[in-house]
């Protein structure tokens, strides 16, 4: 079989278990299928009329993919998906039908009671409603002996408050098309644009391991990440991992997660071996920023799922392993009208494109003004064992533009563009190779948002964590900077300027907004120690872990900023601090003592057992009349080092903070009751005391030979065979 052949093969695959395109059209009669079509394309909203034709159309196309159970699919504040199942099949005065009607497709009823909520409702009140979101293909998803319609919904309480992440996503969508609208209509570009989409390609990385390692390691099963674990003598050093080449089993797996997703019409189109050993990266083309979140969530479960087929584990924590490579979930984000036209390309001539620099202005505004709300949106406990570490961006947030557009600021600043730097030609030196087009600027890898062509890419969101949130908060941001500025330009030239006008008064904001706001660009090395000091200098947010960043979620500035423009009142945007609160310190939590089991169950009996040998050997030595010195001390240390670990130990299990520490003092007990200050004392004492029984660990992990030590170590784990 040829190249030509699979891309065909793919090509017939692609979408096929989603309720879409051709789907569509052969199931529904062509008025419904015209206005599902304005719905999916178009943003306008469904007429209630079509949901029963919907409903049957879609009911039908199930049935013949062999579904026998439907769910309403979403995504509460847990970060995962939820689903219940309900059966098509209905008792019948004659036996039974499928039946999956109007009300069923587009409103259900799960319990709510469990999920959280932040406080929005009180535990004993357990209705929520999810409702269809009709711009998201319902799917199809298939196990070995199951097939189920999957449909996208969101997910609000009885009062009507959003308890799940898609709802404000949908919200901070419609509120930047609506002010983005604003700027094209000033600038006389708007003609035909009835939205203007926010797009999105998530790069997703992780790691696999063997599912034998995995098994034996009682954190990888219950933390998702090693809480001891010594360096392997050869990690990432070489950087021969990197793009290399693609192990067969690996391959094989790669091959069957793409084949999956190409059916649930994901747009798969990178794969590679990532940075450190056993990690490696998928990447989709952009989307719909509603539909690349569905998508995303998507791959993360089918990377899980396939990863068991092929005999791996597949790791989505953000740092599974220590001193070597984190994974993250690069969001690459950007802006364009319903007529195809991206609003953040530069084009050749970028200094008199004014519209995109008004985009890109307004763009640097936002992350200015609101860089601890962004730093916030990716804020948990995974995140902070990987930002700023190898290819990680730094917690503080700045904007890379490269040496284009960071020249155009510098000329804007001074009153006005006049140049565009252009990048010219590559020379390679040999004959027989091309000269190849060199982009106006580099990029930096250790930016957290950057400029990178025609869009931002924002490097900080954690690999495990959904994107629904950091891009609710990113197009909120941006929402208020584009009304900002179309307001300005509004006052200062009118709605309907005269070229001259226009020009005249985008200038003069420019160089406005420039001189404001410069400070949040700096295109050097984010990782040196420089930046830090210059960054405090600049007064830029310096919020290095999520204790310190969460917060910033109750503040007043963002709570006006989310209720201004729709997305979310006082109430739901303070469950959701309180939430991501609580969600840091319970898994921290569940760490600790996860640590501790591991540390008395299986460590300190390893360091026993050795103990006992050496000490066999010392006095079996000494008593043939040699002399031992060397083995003695050894054996002294490795008591020393059993001792220091019982005592790290204890120091873990009297900080650590759950309902289960006796220790912990009235005045104590009432002030962690506060998730906000439970979170300070998670991050300033339990941490630091589990850092260091883990240093002790990782040193008797080196010194304990491999057939007394119990657990898988990196050097296994790390290089899949």
């Amino acid at each position: 079989m040829n190249q030509n052949d699979d891309a065909r093969i793919l090509s017939e695959v692609f979408g096929t278990l989603t309720f879409a395109g051709e789907a569509l059209r052969r199931h529904l009669p062509g008025d419904v299928y015209e206005m599902l079509q304005q719905t999916l394309q178009r943003g306008v909203p469904p007429d209630p009329w079509i949901a029963s034709t919907v409903a049957t159309a879609m009911k039908a196309w199930a049935l013949e993919h062999g579904a026998t159970h439907y769910t309403h699919w979403f995504q509460p504040l847990t970060g995962s998906t939820a689903e219940k199942h309900d059966a098509f099949l209905s008792p019948s005065e004659n036996g039974a039908i499928e039946v999956f009607s109007a009300d069923q497709l587009t409103q259900g009823e799960p319990d709510a009671s469990s999920f959280p909520s932040g406080g929005i409702r009180e535990t004993f009140e357990a209705r929520g409603y999810t409702a269809w979101d009709a711009t998201s293909p319902a799917f199809i998803f298939k196990t070995p002996d199951s097939a189920t319609l999957c449909v996208p919904t969101a997910f609000v309480s009885w009062t009507g408050e959003a308890l799940d992440k898609k709802t404000p996503l949908l919200r901070s969508i419609q509120s930047v098309s609506e002010q983005a609208r604003r700027i094209l209509r000033i600038f006389g570009t708007d003609e035909g644009v009835s939205q203007v989409i926010t797009t999105l390609g998530c790069e997703q990385e992780y790691f696999l391991i063997e599912r034998d390692f995995y098994d034996r390691r009682e954190d990888l099963r219950l933390c998702g990440r090693t809480l001891i674990g010594a360096a392997a003598p050869k990690g990432h050093q070489l950087d021969d991992h990197y793009f290399g080449a693609i192990p067969e089993r690996v391959m094989a797996f790669m091959t069957e997660v793409e084949r999956r997703l190409y059916e649930l019409g994901v747009p798969i189109k990178t794969r590679h071996n990532e940075v450190a050993p056993g990690q490696y990266e998928i990447a989709p083309v952009f989307e719909n920023a509603n539909v690349a979140t569905d998508h995303q969530m998507l791959t993360m479960q089918i990377l899980r799922t396939v990863a068991e087929h092929h005999g791996f584990v597949c790791l989505l924590h953000e740092k599974p392993f220590a001193g070597v490579n984190g994974s993250g979930k690069h969001n690459n984000w950007s802006l364009s009208t319903d007529t195809g036209v991206n609003l953040l390309d530069p084009r050749d001539e970028a200094h008199t494109n004014m519209q995109f620099l008004v985009f890109l202005t307004a763009v640097i505004r936002a992350v200015d003004l609101h860089a601890d709300l962004l730093r916030a949106s990716i804020a948990t406990a995974g995140n902070d064992h990987r930002l700023g570490a190898n290819e990680a961006p730094p917690a503080i947030i700045s904007v890379y533009l490269g040496d284009m557009l960071s020249d155009i600021l510098d000329q804007l600043e001074r009153g006005q563009a006049r140049s565009t730097k252009k990048g010219g030609q590559l020379n390679l030196g040999a004959l027989t190779l091309p000269q190849i087009p060199r982009h106006s600027g580099d990029r930096n890898r250790t930016s957290p948002f950057a400029f990178t062509g025609n869009r931002f890419e924002f490097r900080a969101a954690g690999s495990s964590a959904s994107i629904a949130w950091p891009n609710t908060v990113l197009n909120t941001i941006v929402a208020e900077s584009f009304d900002y500025l179309a307001s300005e330009l509004e006052k200062t030239a009118g709605k309907n300027p005269s070229p001259a006008r226009l020009e005249t008064a985008v200038k003069a904001l420019l160089k406005k907004v420039v001189k404001q706001h410069r400070r949040i660009v700096f295109d050097g090395d984010n990782y040196s120690e420089e930046w830090q000091r210059e960054a405090q200098r600049r007064g830029l947010p310096i919020l290095s872990t999520a204790a310190d960043a969460l917060p910033v979620l109750k503040t007043r500035k963002s709570q006006a900023l989310f209720k201004r423009y729709g997305v979310l009142n006082k109430r739901e945007l303070e469950a959701r601090a309180e939430v991501y609160l609580e969600k840091y310190n319970t898994i921290i939590g569940i760490e600790a003592r996860t640590l501790v089991s591991m540390l008395k169950r299986e460590v300190l009996p390893a360091a026993v057992r050795f103990q006992t040998e050496l000490a066999g050997a010392v006095t079996a030595t000494e008593g043939a009349g040699l002399d031992n010195a060397d083995t003695r001390t050894q054996l002294e240390y490795l008591l020393e080092l059993s001792a220091a670990l019982r005592k790290a130990i204890h120091a873990v299990e009297m900080v650590e903070c759950s309902d289960r520490a006796l220790s912990r003092s009235a005045a104590e007990a009432q002030e962690l009751a506060d998730p906000e200050k439970q979170a300070r004392h998670v991050r300033d004492k339990l941490l630091p005391a589990m850092e260091k029984a883990r240093g002790i660990a990782d040193t008797l992990e080196q010194l304990i030979p491999d057939d007394l030590w119990p657990l898988p170590r990196y050097s296994e784990m790390l290089f899949v065979k």
